[in-house]
């Protein structure tokens, strides 16, 4: 289902072929991080008995930390196709005001605007 809402304010304008540009590249990203779990699982299976090695526990100390940062870019992925699919995306979690448009176009999973992003950053 394709979301042909525009989003915009003064400092951001969504155009249906952007939606349409971004939803793509969501998609490829999905693709890639899938096809990556896939790989580091496929390692660490091909690897179990080389465990012993310290070496090796390196090597899975790695892969285990790719693994989640590769599941969570994958979850929040998801969770921005979704919000395509809602009618929702394009707006920050916390302010609710429209995200900027470059932003989008670098991170198009983003949930937050950059000053509720730093806010958030600058929390932890």
């Amino acid at each position: 289902m394709m979301n042909h809402q525009i989003i915009a304010d003064r400092n951001t304008i969504l155009s249906i072929e952007d939606l349409a540009a971004l939803r793509e590249n969501l998609h490829e990203q999905r693709l890639f991080r899938q096809e990556q779990l896939q790989q580091i699982a496929g390692a660490a299976t091909n690897r179990s008995q080389a465990l012993l090695d310290r070496r090796a526990a390196s090597q899975l100390e790695v892969r285990v930390t790719l693994a989640a940062s590769a599941r969570m870019v994958l979850s929040d992925v998801e969770a921005a196709l979704t919000r395509m699919d809602q009618g929702r995306y394009g707006s920050c979690h916390l302010c609710r005001k429209p995200i900027a448009r470059e932003r989008l176009m670098i991170v198009p999973q983003a949930r937050y605007c950059a000053r509720c992003q730093h806010v958030r950053e600058a929390g932890r």
